[in-house]
C-alpha cells in the first residue's frame, strides 16, 4: 500500500517580501504512511502546509495527486478539503460551545431541515468505528484536548479525506493521551489514508512515523526512511551540523568554568514542573555564572525558563531565591525577587510597538513601581538616554516610536528594559535571533560583561556555537525532559548533539 504515491510535490517555490520561504521544495507521500515533516523555526513547514492546503499561492511549482499526471491547483482551504485533503492544527479550530455531533457536521450541509437523530446515529458509529471515548450529545468543551483533537480527525475521516495533515497535534497531549492519539494514526493508515505529521518530539517521530522530509532555511535537506536515519544524524541534519565534522572540535566558549560548590545558589529548582507539559526538572544557576538551555525547537527549553520566571503556571516542585523558599505565581512576583526575563517572541511577548523606546525602557521598573506611582519626564528621559548610550541604540531619539526601530535595536531596547531594574538573574532567551552580525556580537560581549560584574544568567540560543561561546555550563533538553547536563570539557558541538539525540550513533 505504501507504494502508491498519494501526493507528489515538485519544485514548490514561495516568497515574501525579502524573505524566500521555500526554495524548489519537493515532498512526496504516499498511501498508508505516517511520513514526518521535521525542522527547525524558519525552515519551511508551515508555509509548505499552507502551499499544499490553499491559503498561500506557489510561487512556482506542481502539485500532484493520485499518480495522475496532471498537476492540480489548490486555491483555497476549501478547494483542499473538496479533493480530501484535511488539517488539523495544534489550535483546535472547532467550536467548543457546540456538541461532538454539531462539530461534526458544521459547515458540511446547506439542507434547510435536519435530521439531528441521524446526524448523533452517524457520530456516534464513526466514533466507535474509531473507537474515540466521547458521545455524539457532548459538549465539545468537556472533552479532553486529546479527544477534541481525536474528534477534529474524525470529521476529516468522515469527509474521506485521503491525505490529513496533522500541525504539532501532541503538543498539549500527556503521554496516555499521546498514545490514544497514535492508535488512532495507526488505525487510519491501515485504512489507506496518507499523514503528514508535524512535530518537534524525536522519540514520537520514531515511535509512529515511516519515513521524514527534513527543510532547512526554505530547502530540502533529503527525505529518509526511519530505519535508515538514527536519531543523532537526524539532529544533525535539521541543524545544519555534521557530526562526523563537529566530533573533534574543541568547545569555544569564552566564560571560564566557576567554582561553583564555594558559591551559593542564586537561584535553584528541584522537580519543576509546568502547565505547559514540562517534566520534573532541577536546576541551579550561582553569581556570575551562565547557564544555558540547549535543544532542538520545541524541547522544552523556553518553557523550562517561563516556569520559573512565573510566565507559565507550576504545577509542581520548588523554587529558592538566595536559598529562600518563595511563591512564583506571576511575572511580578519574579521581578521582585530580582528576575528579568526578555522572551523568545520580541514582537508579541516583548515589545509594545506603539510607545516610545522611552516608554519601552521604563515599562518593567515603572510595573515595579506601580502604575499610579509614575516617573516624571525628565527622570524617564534620563534612564531611556543613559542605556541608549550604555547599548549602542541607534535611534533618532527616546520618543521614536520602537516598532520603527530594527529588530537588533528593539532587542536592545528590551534588554535596557530589564538592565534597568538591576537584576540578580537575567533570562535571555533567542536574544539575538534575527538580528545582524554585528549587533549578536554585542550582546554577547555584554552578556559575558554583566556576568563578569557578577550577574546570574540563562542564554538559550538554537545556534549551538552562541551557546559555547557564552555559556559555562549547558542544560541539555529532548521532548519537554532534561536530558543531560554538561560542562568544561564535555560542551563540544558533537557531544551536544548526540544528547539531544539520546546519546547514541546509532537508531534506537
Amino acid at each position: 500500500m505504501q507504494d502508491t504515491t498519494v501526493l507528489s510535490m515538485r519544485g514548490i517555490c514561495k516568497a515574501f517580501p525579502g524573505v524566500r520561504a521555500l526554495q524548489d521544495v519537493d515532498f512526496t507521500l504516499r498511501k498508508g504512511e505516517i511520513h514526518a515533516l521535521m525542522g527547525e523555526n524558519g525552515a519551511g513547514k508551515s508555509t509548505l502546509i499552507k502551499v499544499l492546503t490553499g491559503v498561500y499561492a506557489k510561487d512556482a511549482g506542481e502539485i500532484f495527486m493520485d499518480e495522475i499526471d496532471k498537476p492540480i491547483s489548490i486555491k483555497s482551504p476549501q478547494e483542499a478539503l473538496n479533493i480530501g485533503i484535511s488539517t488539523v492544527y495544534q489550535e483546535i479550530t472547532l467550536c467548543p460551545n457546540l456538541t461532538v455531533a454539531e462539530n461534526m457536521f458544521i459547515g458540511r450541509s446547506k439542507d434547510f431541515f435536519i435530521s439531528w437523530s441521524a446526524r448523533n446515529k452517524r457520530t456516534k458509529e464513526i466514533l466507535e468505528n474509531l473507537g474515540i471515548p466521547a458521545s455524539p450529545r457532548q459538549q465539545l468543551s468537556n472533552c479532553s484536548i486529546a479527544v477534541q483533537q481525536m474528534v477534529a480527525i474524525a470529521r476529516a475521516v468522515d469527509m474521506e479525506c485521503k491525505i490529513l495533515i496533522l500541525d504539532e497535534p501532541t503538543s498539549s497531549l500527556d503521554e496516555n493521551e499521546v498514545q490514544k492519539l497514535f492508535r488512532l494514526m495507526r488505525d487510519l493508515k491501515a485504512r489507506g489514508v496518507g499523514i503528514l505529521f508535524v512535530t518537534h518530539f524525536l522519540d514520537q517521530v520514531y515511535e509512529v512515523c515511516d519515513r521524514i522530509t527534513v527543510l532547512r532555511n526554505g530547502e530540502l535537506v533529503g527525505a529518509y526512511e526511519i530505519k535508515d536515519l538514527p536519531k543523532v544524524d537526524l539532529v544533525s541534519k535539521i541543524m545544519g551540523k555534521e557530526l562526523d565534522v563537529l566530533a573533534n572540535i574543541e568547545k569555544t566558549h569564552v566564560q571560564e568554568s566557576l567554582d561553583r560548590e564555594d558559591k551559593p545558589p542564586v537561584v535553584q529548582v528541584e522537580n519543576l514542573s509546568s502547565v505547559s507539559g514540562i517534566q520534573p526538572f532541577d536546576f541551579s544557576t550561582t553569581q556570575g555564572e551562565v547557564t544555558g538551555f540547549s535543544g532542538l525547537l520545541g524541547s522544552g527549553r523556553s518553557e523550562c525558563v517561563r516556569a520559573i520566571f512565573g510566565a507559565d503556571r507550576i504545577t509542581g516542585g520548588k523554587i529558592k531565591v538566595k536559598g529562600k523558599s518563595v511563591k512564583i505565581r506571576k511575572p511580578k512576583d519574579a521581578m521582585k525577587l530580582g528576575m528579568g526575563y526578555l522572551p523568545e517572541d520580541r514582537k508579541n511577548d516583548g515589545i509594545v510597538a506603539d510607545l516610545s523606546v522611552r516608554e519601552n525602557i521604563i515599562l518593567a521598573l515603572q510595573i515595579m513601581k506601580g502604575f499610579f506611582r509614575p516617573f516624571s519626564r525628565s527622570q524617564a528621559e534620563a534612564f531611556a538616554d543613559e542605556y541608549i548610550k550604555l547599548l549602542n541604540i541607534k535611534t533618532a531619539s527616546s520618543n521614536v516610536p520602537i516598532g520603527s526601530l530594527s529588530g537588533g535595536n528593539q532587542q536592545k531596547v528590551i534588554l535596557a528594559r530589564w538592565l534597568l531594574t538591576h537584576p540578580d538573574y537575567l533570562i535571555l532567551d533567542e536574544p539575538t535571533r534575527g538580528i545582524d552580525v554585528g549587533t549578536k556580537s554585542e550582546i554577547q560581549k555584554l552578556v559575558l560583561k554583566l556576568a563578569s560584574e557578577g550577574m546570574s544568567i540563562t542564554f538559550i540560543s538554537s545556534e549551538i556555537e552562541e551557546m559555547l561561546r557564552t555559556c559555562s555550563r549547558l542544560i541539555v533538553m529532548r521532548d519537554r525532559k532534561v536530558v543531560g547536563e554538561l560542562k568544561d570539557d564535555e560542551m563540544t558541538q558533537g557531544r551536544i548533539m548526540q544528547t539531544i539525540a539520546g546519546g547514541a550513533a546509532k537508531n534506537e
